[in-house]
């Protein structure tokens, strides 16, 4: 079967640079074709009913070609590549319009300015895409560019037991990236304790670690099933002080992809990016995969 389209969002810096070498990483990785999608802002109104400037359009249109051409020049002579240049008010929503019109599977952006070096920030545009995409949303860590792995080499999927089960779109996605799996459970410490209670705290974090490593071992027994044969399937439990602290106790490797699921207040088939999803996403030093809540067609 042909893989979708991977959309990469791209602009002229670095944030667009980054999104350009993780959606061609990933595209390389699993065959599929690359589209790159420039979001230019539609022509103003004119007089008249209807009307738009027309040399104002032309610009948009121009200065967005030159966008475009930027990425082909650091893309260089890969072959089976899409430009698109889309107009819309919102650049996540147009996005989001470019991809149902590309056929894509996967929406790349990069991170918003002013974040952390090798963290995510979330802006605007990745705001409208975790609160509605049709497809999962990949982003890329700031400065994710300038020493991009030579492969994305494990896919690492935060896990949870729970109404949302990360474990189809996960398959998938190791499917087509042909690599191993792990699973792991985020255990937060419990905090502000009272001090009668202080002594047992403890007990009730490793009462929460065994619970999830008992849910991670079904998860995993479940998984094999998905996954191709050969492809290793392991486990992890890792506790902190919060959500983002287990998640920063992890080892990741270079090439580590992180994949979470969209919270079960969102619409079906679409990402919606909830309170624990918001936290690990805010938290990753790796590129990390938002999954549409519910399973997508195959």
């Amino acid at each position: 079967m042909t893989p979708a389209p991977v959309l990469a969002g791209y602009t002229a810096d670095e944030r667009g640079d980054d999104a350009l070498a993780l959606a061609d990483l990933y595209a390389r990785a699993t065959g599929a074709r690359l589209t790159v999608a420039n979001v230019r802002p539609p022509g103003w109104p004119a007089r008249g009913p209807g009307s738009v400037d027309a040399e104002w359009t032309a610009y948009l249109r121009e200065h967005s070609a030159e966008v475009l051409d930027r990425a082909a020049g650091q893309l260089g002579e890969r072959a089976d590549t899409g430009y698109v240049s889309h107009p819309h008010r919102g650049s996540g929503r147009g996005l989001a319009e470019a991809a149902r019109a590309a056929g894509a599977g996967l929406i790349v952006i990069g991170s918003a300015p002013g974040g952390r070096r090798g963290g995510v920030a979330v802006g605007s545009t990745a705001d409208q895409l975790l609160h509605g995409a049709p497809v999962p949303v990949l982003l890329a860590p700031l400065g994710f560019a300038d020493a991009p792995p030579p492969r994305l080499e494990r896919l690492t999927v935060a896990y949870r037991r729970g109404r949302e089960d990360p474990l189809p779109g996960a398959a998938r996605l190791a499917a087509a990236l042909d690599a191993p799996v792990r699973l792991v459970s985020l255990v937060p410490r419990p905090a502000g304790l009272p001090a009668r209670f202080r002594r047992g705290a403890e007990d009730v974090v490793a009462r929460a670690l065994a619970a999830a490593e008992e849910d991670l071992a079904d998860a995993a027994a479940r998984l094999r099933d998905r996954l191709p044969a050969g492809l290793a399937i392991t486990t992890e439990a890792a506790e902190g002080a919060g959500i983002g602290a287990a998640l920063r106790s992890l080892v990741l490797l270079p090439g580590e992809l992180l994949a979470c699921q969209s919270s079960h207040d969102g619409p079906i088939r679409k990402v919606f990016l909830g309170e624990s999803s918001g936290k690990i996403v805010r938290a990753a030093s790796c590129p990390i995969v938002v999954l549409p809540r519910g399973s997508l067609p195959e």
